[in-house]
Order: C-alpha cells, then structure tokens, then sequence
C-alpha cells in the first residue's frame, strides 16, 4: 500500500512539471571564428577548427560562424585561395559572414564576395555580441 502511495505521489509531481520531470535538453554550443589576416595558412586553420568542432560536437550540436574582416576579407572574396574550402563549409552550415565596412574601405561590391557568404555591417560589433550572448570566440 505505501509503494502505491508514493508510485501515485510521483505520478503527480511529473503531471505538475515537479523535480521527477525531465530536464530540458542541453543548449546548443556556439562558436565564432575570427579572421583577421591575409594569410591562407591561417584561414586554412580557421576552417579545420571548424570542422574539428563540428566533428568533436556533433554538426547538429554546434552553431559555427566564420566571420573575416580587414585583410582577412581576401578569405572570402570570389578569387578567395580557399574558395573550395569555402563550399565544403557552407555545404556542412558553417556561416562565413563578410565584414561591410571592409568590403567598403576596400572598395569592393557584394558581387565581389563568394556566393553565399552572409554580410553584418562590422565584423569587430559583430564578434563583440556574440561574445555577449554567450558564444565561445576563437581567433587561430
């Protein structure tokens, strides 16, 4: 008899959402690169963290942005020495973001930047809130 008490007492906690209920799923990982040089070496790193954390974590786990500004702009531009690279980490939904104000400075066009890339207004503003919402930020 008091095994069916406490079988129903729980039964009531988990109906009323009380500590025997689930507890919520883990929240996802986020990470930003920055990138920030002129150097295929470097953005070469970059993208292989990327895929290591993917791989590491799990794809559906982690939400990666790439985002390059100043000299490193040349990562994504559509001439870009890694442009392959580039496709094989959108194709896996890493998101390569393109700095306008530097795109500006160096007087180039949307039309310049490899397709698909995604474009915030300042690379630095950008990485600086995504440090406050809590993303992790890596500069390779």
């Amino acid at each position: 008899m008091f095994a069916r008490r406490q079988f129903v007492a729980a039964l009531a906690l988990l109906a009323a959402g009380g500590a025997l209920a689930q507890s919520p799923a883990p929240e996802r990982a986020r990470v930003i690169f920055q990138v920030s040089d002129n150097d295929p070496a470097r953005w070469n790193v970059a993208l292989n963290n990327a895929r290591n954390v993917q791989e590491e974590l799990g794809a559906k786990n982690v939400d990666i942005e790439i985002v390059a500004y100043g000299p490193g702009l040349a990562m994504l531009r559509d001439d870009s020495k890694v442009a392959d690279r580039l496709a094989q980490a959108m194709d896996r939904n890493i998101g390569l973001l393109a700095c306008e104000n530097t795109v500006r400075n160096q007087k180039l066009t949307r039309a310049d930047i490899y397709g698909g890339v995604k474009f915030v207004e300042a690379g630095v503003v950008h990485l600086m809130k995504r440090q406050r919402e809590g993303w992790a930020y890596i500069r390779p």
